[in-house]
C-alpha cells in the first residue's frame, strides 16, 4: 500500500509521458469497447436467467468480455510502466489495480469453469453477474480517475513576495 496518497494525480513528467504514448490511445480505444461488450454480455446473461433462452450466447459473451478485459489490463500494465515506471500498483491508481485484481480472479474464475462445464448454466451466469458487478465498480474508479486528470491543472509556482503565478 503507498505510504501517502499523491496530491495530483500527474507530476508534470507523467502528464508528458501520458500524452506521448501510444497507450494512452490504445486505452481509450479499448475502454468504451470493453465497456460495449460488457453492456452487450449484460444483456444476453440478464435475458437467459430470466428467459432461459439464448444461454449459449449469453455463457460466450462472458468469455469475449473476460478476453477483452485480459487485452485492456495488459495494455494498462504496459501504460502503467510508461507513465509511472511501474507495470501494476502506481501511487496513483493502487486501489484501482486492487480492484482490478478482484475483476481478473472473477473473471478468470468464470473462464475456468466455463471451460471445465462441471457447474449449471444458471450458476455460472451467476458467478458472471458477480464478476460484472465488481467490473462495475472498477469501471467506476477508472471514470472517477478520468474525471480527476481533466480536472486538473499543471502544477504552478506562486511567488512568494508578489502573489504572482509562475510555471514550474
Amino acid at each position: 500500500m503507498p505510504a501517502t496518497r499523491p496530491q495530483v494525480l500527474y507530476t508534470p513528467a507523467q502528464r508528458a509521458r501520458r500524452d506521448a504514448t501510444v497507450w494512452t490511445l490504445v486505452q481509450g480505444v479499448l475502454a468504451p469497447v470493453q465497456f460495449l461488450v460488457f453492456g452487450i454480455s449484460l444483456y444476453w446473461v440478464i435475458g437467459s436467467l430470466h428467459t432461459g433462452v439464448h444461454t449459449d450466447w449469453a455463457l460466450s459473451s462472458v468469455v469475449v468480455k473476460t478476453v477483452v478485459l485480459y487485452a485492456i489490463m495488459v495494455t494498462g500494465a504496459i501504460w502503467e510502466k510508461v507513465v509511472f515506471g511501474q507495470y501494476l500498483f502506481a501511487p496513483a491508481f493502487y486501489w484501482e489495480d486492487v480492484v482490478s485484481m478482484g475483476v481478473m480472479v472473477l473473471h478468470t474464475a468464470y473462464v475456468w469453469v466455463w471451460w471445465q462445464g462441471h457447474w449449471s448454466a444458471t450458476d455460472q451466469l451467476l458467478l458472471a453477474l458477480a464478476a460484472y458487478g465488481s467490473y462495475a465498480i472498477n469501471a467506476a474508479q477508472y471514470i472517477r480517475k478520468l474525471r480527476m486528470a481533466r480536472l486538473q491543472k499543471p502544477e504552478t509556482l506562486t511567488l512568494p513576495d508578489t502573489g504572482a503565478q509562475a510555471s514550474p
